[in-house]
């Protein structure tokens, strides 16, 4: 679902792990945050100032496209962040890898909505990578497997070569194509399986792992386009992504989270967040458990609850905003517009449907947005609306930041879970179920990077 979400995202793939397992982290930077407009130098002049019309609709122009797509503690680096450059890069999150030996660095995109982890290798069309020097701290890689000497093809014969149907021999490298049906955007290559390096939040002790990696030689639509230029770590439910394979090879526990604070966060492999955490099952979507999918028994807008607004709805971290289903999102809304103690106001785009008039000296209260799981446990949207600025910056308006679902199924953004600017929230997913709890102070010592 698409309401205003900035969360402690705790994202899970399974439950079984071994005891001693340990968990790696990075740390991450939100698309438009201060620190990522400090980076980007002469070309964040091009982004929206935050709060504004342009800033909202960037973020949901983003959303959209995403709809279209169907759908111990380790971290990849020391400081296990993420961050988002920008514009320039598709208002996506990003964090810093290494692989190979000798390690290359790559700056990769992070997708809970796909599997595969590939990077630009031996390129016939890939995006261009200079220009962005003067963005980022250092420059963008490419893969060249013939200089990693730990690096080897992965053969046709190899239980998850998907094509191998479509190979002339056994032994020959394995071939991929991904398409992530978004303006047709696609990724294509062969397989390799090398060393991803990583970093032990207990031991602070590297560690390699072995993992398969696309070595993308052609891509196609966005992403050649600046979206994901430097590659993209699918961190899906397939046994190919990252977390999978972590998790098969005993390093960590089948799980992962992130964590988000306004324009920063951090990812950890291996991590099951606190006990006290409520939970809700995964739910087959389409006949098949393919991506971190729940059911929405029903929706509430202060203390009226809608019946017979069930839906199912995918968790995405890559989107900013929730989406609900047409029934469902005409309930919530005329129901929140009835009791909210505010003007109506037009705005000068429809990012947004129902928006209302507000000032830095008057910012009315607003109803609570709840979405009731299974088991009758809720979650309370921790602030439904955004603020719209005016040129000066001053408060000028705010807005129920939901929109319209495409589809019969929901989607539950990054916004949703928005507690403001001092405090994130978390959801995290194991392989069975989904996890959440309210508050990053409930969290142990090891995530103080999430205020």
């Amino acid at each position: 679902m698409r309401l205003p979400l900035l969360l402690l995202t705790l994202l899970a793939a399974a439950a079984w792990a071994p005891a001693a397992a340990a968990t790696l982290s990075t740390r991450m930077v939100h698309r438009l945050s201060d620190e990522a407009r400090a980076a980007a130098g002469p070309h964040a002049a091009r982004w929206p100032p935050h709060g504004s019309g342009g800033y909202y609709r960037a973020l949901v122009r983003s959303d959209l496209q995403r709809q279209k797509r169907k759908h111990q503690l380790l971290s990849v680096s020391e400081a296990g962040g993420i961050f988002s450059p920008g514009n320039d890069f598709g208002w996506l999150y990003y964090t810093w890898v290494d692989v190979g030996t000798p390690n290359t660095s790559f700056m990769v995109a992070l997708d809970t909505g796909s599997d595969l982890f590939w990077v630009p290798c031996d390129c016939i069309e890939c995006a261009p990578l200079a220009g962005y020097r003067e963005t980022l701290d250092r420059d963008l890689g490419i893969y060249k497997p013939a200089e990693s000497t730990t690096s080897r093809h992965l053969p046709c014969s190899h239980e998850l070569c998907s094509s191998g149907s479509g190979c002339s021999s056994p032994k020959q490298p394995c071939p991929y194509s991904t398409d992530y049906l978004q303006e047709n955007t696609t990724s294509s290559g062969l397989l390799i399986e090398d060393v991803l390096h990583l970093n032990s939040r207990e031991s602070h002790a590297p560690v390699k792992a072995s993992v398969i990696i696309g070595c993308g030689r052609k891509q196609s639509g966005s992403y050649l386009d600046g979206i994901a230029p430097d590659g993209l770590l699918g961190l899906g439910m397939a046994d190919i992504s990252v977390p999978s394979f972590l998790a098969r090879a005993g390093l960590v526990r089948n799980s992962f989270s992130m964590c988000f604070k306004e324009y920063s966060g951090r990812i950890f492999f291996g991590d099951q967040g606190v006990s006290t955490q409520q939970s809700t099952p995964f739910v087959p979507l389409y006949g098949k458990f393919q991506t971190y999918a729940v059911n929405v028994d029903k929706s509430c807008v202060g203390h009226k609850c809608f019946e017979g607004t069930n839906f199912e709805a995918i968790v995405d971290s890559g989107t900013s905003f929730t989406a609900l289903p047409l029934n469902v999102y005409k309930a919530v809304t005329v129901e929140f517009d009835r009791q909210v103690n505010a003007s109506r106001i037009t705005q000068e785009d429809d990012s947004f449907e129902y928006c209302y008039s507000a000032s830095p000296l008057e910012m009315p209260d607003v109803p609570t947005v709840t979405l009731n799981f299974a088991a009758n446990k809720s979650f309370q949207v921790v602030n439904p609306t955004i603020v719209r600025k005016d040129g000066e910056g001053s408060i000028a308006g705010f807005c129920l930041a939901v929109q319209k679902s495409p589809e019969a199924i929901g989607i539950i953004g990054r916004e949703c879970f928005n507690p403001g600017s001092h405090v994130s929230n978390f959801i995290f997913i194991l392989k069975t179920s989904l996890h959440g709890t309210r508050g990053c102070r409930e969290l142990p010592d090891w995530i103080p990077h999430c205020f």
